[in-house]
């Protein structure tokens, strides 16, 4: 006996409704996407440490810097499939990461070992700001899967800051 098929009328075929309205589903996607354009820059900006980095620290930093881009690299697509998974699409060019970000770009001339430690300080901390921003609303409309990804990135965020800035005691 052959399968039966379903057919979903156009209308209905992209409808979402997973309990969370429209209007909170694009607020918490263009939030996402400020966090991801802002994870993508210190991801970038991180990569680019990696490979200029100088000095006494080299090594330690070299490897340092490739555990967090690794990271912040794998972090992006876990937020950009967040947004899609709200309806929304996520950005995914240099342009759009610009105008969404938060950070300052790298410097073109690579800074010395320790002034690319405080950068990175920065942004991570920018970072974490970005994504703390956004729990209101993701709190608001009941989003916990954007509150667990939220508080994950936080926590990476904030102990990378704390780490790099023992860097920077004396």
């Amino acid at each position: 006996m052959p399968k039966k098929s379903v057919v979903i009328p156009a209308a209905q075929a992209h409808t979402i409704n997973i309990g969370i309205s429209a209007k909170d589903r694009q607020a918490i996607a263009e939030g996402l996407s400020r966090l991801l354009a802002d994870n993508y820059t210190l991801y970038l900006t991180t990569h680019n440490f990696h490979w200029n980095v100088t000095g006494p620290m080299f090594n330690s930093l070299h490897q340092m810097f490739m555990q967090q881009y690794t990271e912040l690299w794998n972090a992006a697509d876990m937020i950009a499939e967040r947004i899609r998974a709200l309806g929304h699409v996520a950005p995914g060019s240099y342009a759009q990461y610009g105008q969404l970000t938060s950070l300052d770009d790298a410097p073109i001339k690579p800074p010395a070992a320790l002034d690319m430690v405080r950068i990175l300080v920065n942004g991570h901390e920018a970072v974490a700001r970005t994504a703390r921003a956004l729990f209101p609303i993701a709190d608001k409309a009941a989003d916990e899967p954007t509150a667990d990804l939220l508080t994950q990135r936080l926590s990476v965020h904030e102990q990378t800051a704390w780490m790099l800035r023992s860097l920077l005691e004396e």
